[in-house]
């Protein structure tokens, strides 16, 4: 925005942002009639009536007021109720027990009220659905859309004149006439008011409306991408199929692979294998070697057979090289050689992508005597498929397959949607008899087209190829403009570019992590080979836009269109991007290659809006979206993940790693600069609590009655335990530390590029002071760090009376939340877990601190979190150690071992373990005992399983969760090599 385009209320929203957003929003009306008054009104009245009206609140910290808070629990909790008078009781109960109206010193019932209160109450309740006030004077019952409005209206002091909240609104005439309300000749001058205030009141809601998806108008990080980096143009980019390749380009070219076992195939189930998902229970699948850039080996372990999938890129041309991939598919015991396995690759448009697919049917190649000599069975495949797009240019894709293939056949259609190319081919299969052989196969049918559909044209065509086992199928892309190719990239050319590729890496792997030097075996470094493999290989390239949300907008409304590269957490079950997964992706990305990690965090950091926010998770094309519930595509702008790529940018540009950076790093750092500037200005006020220095996670629910402790989804630790009352008033110790880490990191940056770094130190200094840090989150009873909050550990999930017989088909009702003893404001400090580590993992507490000692000292403690697997999320002896939140939901950060967290754990103890004092050689011992559990635990796991898992048992160790998990499980390998910076 120019300079001269602001408004002047601009600056003073930028300079003074409210700490709660005005909570009203509604659309633009479709006509003049501007309703003044709104439902929520009523219950204010009502409040006043019986509550009484001496409160009073402060515009310039904009916190809510009393009637105003019981009016937000009134509206949560409405959908419970169906009786009003039930739910104000039920609303005034509730408030009660969070202490937010101290009802405790006066009993609830009629209070004294203001003269001006009565009169305004008694006006609202009179006349309850009258109150309306159109632009000319006139007066109109409320509208349905009025009456359904789900926004809330910005904060003004209660006491005042409600008809005035924005600006000067009218009564109904004759009422405020006979009240003496307004002056007879003063109401058109009111009016005049009124109109002026209502213009500007909606003006500025539609720019709170639009600020959600409106992106950053700073110069972006990423370079566009076009073939700058003919590297990683082509790649596998599809990490939530077993094989596929892609472009990192909008609307790509889209290549995947699909197979099955005929024997195997029942009525109901083909089996057929596409999305790597945990229900197709393969024994192991994931690459073996992977560099990020020129090639990759996966191995797939089915139930009968083993599959060894490669592929290598060969930069050169004008449209982003070459590729070319080989499958070959294995018999897993000498007695199953000879059986039949199908495999189907097929070629089609990522999410509106245009181009031209031509197949090339093997017996349009073939003279009259070679079909004649030969089983037709075996041609009724292709041998290649023409295509063109704007991308890409003129293109071939060629097969070639081993003389022990049976049978081929081809499918080409028209597809909606790349998410549906497993239900096309499904659709496409027929039981077909060879006319010479006699033999029936499972065939694609060939071309399928609607009757209407004469231009014909397919975006998708697959190639089946059936083989007795042991067979081989190569796939080769070939580029029209690539010049001086040479021979074909397959055969004895893909075996020698192969071997160098695989030898390179290896020797890149040990000069980069040195675990033979450490004494690892052969065995133990081909894990951690794979782990690393997986993380890159993992890599995904994706296009769309997000779902978002903010208070000010009714319905959800689409993020802008943008691409972004990056990381998973698991290819099966969450094959798509997680803001804070990514940071923990890159700590070991980044010690693999820079580039990527410099790339990943360009495409994250693109996807930043004006007010410094960026979407948690990315859900970003039809095939991401295929994969989401619903209710969980939709991301809310007050919440936002831990800023784990601090940890990225201190471990690649601390100082004590600055030679290592070159020109080009730091043209990087000074393109995302206004981009770091914002998102840590986004955690640092929109996350703050009422008192300086502290800070609490948005999102969790107030008004739940079916968690055992409402949820904290948006600090990544999802059910882990906080206060159980959630207030405006509790604070949460490891946001804290983020925001004192993030400013530390934030100093550092600016000083390396010469931005004034004074004022990011000040705020390390501050909220990394150790007497703050032990005032506001220190619990001299337990001795310990906790959050603080209105808090009882005194609650259970009960199950309410089930209704009589008289009502049939009633169903069970979910339990729900009873609180024995009413909560008070309080440390949290009957638990003990992760969360108690923070100023241990941020490394902000002084070495010397008898804090720090007693915080190891617990460390230790096997009745606490030590177990000789790692470290579990949450100690034994917290009152929800391993609970259910609900009777649905199995814990998650109640007990299992993190590995993500470990690292950290473990990086602090390295770094302490350093410094001469009286907690070096405690935490030397403790780190080195905790690398060695964790290490040998993952270890004997993937070699029992074949699976690096999502998180591993504090009882035995085993892996539990999704699999595989090779997100930020595969820190391990930092573990192994002791990298932590």
């Amino acid at each position: 925005m120019k300079q001269t385009d602001k408004p002047l209320w601009y600056d003073v929203y930028e300079a003074f942002p409210p700490k709660v957003e005005p909570t009203f929003s509604r659309k633009a009306p479709d006509t003049l009639v501007k309703d003044l008054i709104y439902p929520e009104d009523f219950v204010r009245a009502k409040y006043y009536k019986v509550f009484g009206c001496t409160e009073t609140i402060s515009l310039l910290d904009n916190k809510p007021s009393e009637s105003q808070k019981f009016i937000d629990k009134y509206l949560l909790m409405k959908k419970d109720f169906s009786d009003d008078e039930e739910l104000f009781d039920a609303v005034a109960k509730a408030i009660k027990e969070e202490k937010v109206l101290e009802q405790e010193t006066k009993p609830i019932g009629p209070a004294p009220v203001t003269e001006k209160a009565e009169s305004i109450a008694s006006i609202l309740l009179e006349n309850e659905g009258a109150l309306l006030v159109n632009m000319a004077g006139g007066h109109k019952k409320p509208s349905a859309a009025a009456g359904e409005s789900k926004g809330k209206k910005p904060k003004v002091k209660d006491n005042e004149n409600l008809p005035h909240r924005h600006g000067h609104g009218h009564e109904h005439q004759g009422k405020a006439q006979k009240r003496g309300m307004f002056p007879a000749n003063g109401v058109y001058s009111a009016f005049g008011v009124v109109a002026l205030g209502v213009v500007a009141w909606f003006v500025y809601q539609g720019y709170l409306e639009t600020r959600v998806n409106t992106p950053l108008g700073e110069r972006k990080v990423t370079i566009p991408f076009s073939h700058d980096y003919p590297e990683r143009y082509w790649g596998s980019y599809r990490p939530g199929v077993y094989f596929g390749m892609k472009t990192r380009e909008p609307g790509s070219l889209l290549t995947g692979l699909m197979w099955f076992m005929p024997e195997l195939v029942t009525p109901n189930d083909l089996k057929l294998r596409h999305q790597c998902d945990q229900g197709d229970n393969l024994d192991q699948y994931g690459w073996k070697e992977h560099d990020g850039k020129t090639f990759g080996v996966q191995a797939i372990v089915d139930k009968f057979i083993q599959l060894e999938m490669s592929f290598i890129t060969r930069p050169g041309g004008e449209h982003g090289g070459e590729w070319s991939a080989r499958i070959q598919v294995m018999p897993r015991l000498p007695e199953l050689e000879g059986k039949e396995v199908a495999l189907f690759f097929y070629l089609t448009m990522d999410d509106n992508g245009k181009g031209l697919l031509q197949p090339v049917r093997m017996i349009e190649t073939m003279d009259a005597s070679e079909l004649e000599s030969s089983e037709s069975a075996k041609f009724l495949g292709l041998s290649a498929v023409h295509g063109h797009n704007d991308k890409l240019g003129d293109f071939r894709i060629s097969f070639h397959h081993t003389d022990s293939v049976v049978h081929t056949a081809y499918l080409s259609t028209t597809l909606n949607s790349p998410h549906l190319v497993k239900e096309a081919l499904q659709s496409g299969l027929r039981l077909m008899e060879d006319k010479k052989t006699k033999v029936r196969h499972i065939s694609l049918a060939g071309p399928l087209f609607p009757k209407e559909d004469t231009a014909r044209q397919p975006n998708l065509v697959v190639h089946q190829v059936t083989g007795k086992l042991p067979f081989q199928l190569e796939v080769v892309y070939e580029s029209s403009s690539f010049h001086n190719r040479g021979e074909m990239l397959r055969g004895e050319v893909y075996d020698s570019l192969l071997r160098k590729h695989r030898k390179d890496f290896n020797s890149e792997f040990e000069n980069k992590f040195h675990l033979s030097a450490k004494g690892f075996n052969l065995q133990e470094q081909e894990f951690a080979k794979a782990a690393l493999s997986n993380l890159v290989g993992g890599i995904g390239y994706f296009y769309g836009s997000s779902k978002v949300q903010s208070i000010h907008n009714q319905e959800p409304v689409p993020y802008w269109n943008a691409p972004l590269y990056t990381a998973v957490p698991s290819r099966s079950f969450f094959p798509r991007g997680f803001l804070w997964d990514e940071g923990f992706h890159n700590l070991l990305i980044s010690q693999w290659d820079r580039e990527i990690t410099l790339d990943i965090m360009g495409h994250w950091f693109d996807l930043i809006n004006v007010e410094g926010w960026i979407p948690r998770e990315q859900i970003l094309g039809s095939e991401a979206r295929a994969r989401v519930p619903d209710e969980f595509v939709v991301q809310r702008n007050n919440q936002g993940n831990p800023p784990t790529f601090f940890l990225v940018l201190d471990a690649m540009f601390s100082s004590r790693n600055i030679r290592d950076i070159n020109a080009q790093e730091l043209e990087f750092l000074n393109r995302m600069w206004p981009r770091l500037v914002l998102w840590y200005n986004w955690f640092n006020t929109s996350l703050q609590g009422t008192t300086p220095g502290t800070y609490y996670w948005r999102g969790r629910e107030m008004a739940s009655i079916r968690e055992l402790n409402p949820k904290s989804l948006s600090s990544g630790l999802d059910d882990y335990p906080r206060a159980s009352h959630p207030t405006n008033d509790e604070r949460h110790l490891d946001l804290k530390c983020w925001l004192a880490l993030s400013a530390k990191v934030m100093a550092s940056v600016a000083e390396l590029i010469g931005k004034d770094d004074r004022k990011y130190r000040d705020s390390y200094d501050f909220l990394a002071n150790n007497q703050l840090l032990i005032e506001q989150h220190w619990s001299p009873d337990a001795k310990r760090f906790a959050d603080y909050g209105l808090h009882t550990s005194n609650v259970t999930l009960q199950r309410p009376p089930v209704k009589p017989k008289s009502h049939p088909g009633h169903s069970k009702p979910d339990k729900v939340r009873v609180v024995l003893e009413n909560p008070t404001m309080r440390f949290v400090d009957d638990t003990f877990g992760y969360v108690s580590l923070f100023p241990l993992i941020t490394q902000i507490l002084k070495h010397d601190s008898p804090e720090l000692g007693q915080l190891l000292h617990d460390l230790r403690s096997p009745s606490l979190l030590w177990t000789k697997y790692g470290l579990r999320s949450l100690a034994k002896s917290s009152p929800m150690y391993n609970k259910r939140n609900t009777e649905h939901d199995p814990p998650y950060w109640r007990g299992p071992i993190w590995i993500n967290i470990n690292y950290l754990v473990a990086r602090a103890l390295r770094h302490y373990s350093q410094i001469e004092g009286p907690n070096r050689s405690r935490a030397e011992v403790l780190y080195n005992e905790l690398r060695e559990n964790l290490i040998s635990n993952i270890l004997r796991e993937y070699k029992r399983t074949g699976y690096i898992w999502e998180q591993y048992s504090d009882v035995n160790g085993a892996g539990q969760g999704c699999r595989p998990f090779t997100g930020w499980s595969t820190l391990v390998l930092l573990l192994m090599s002791e990298t932590y910076a």
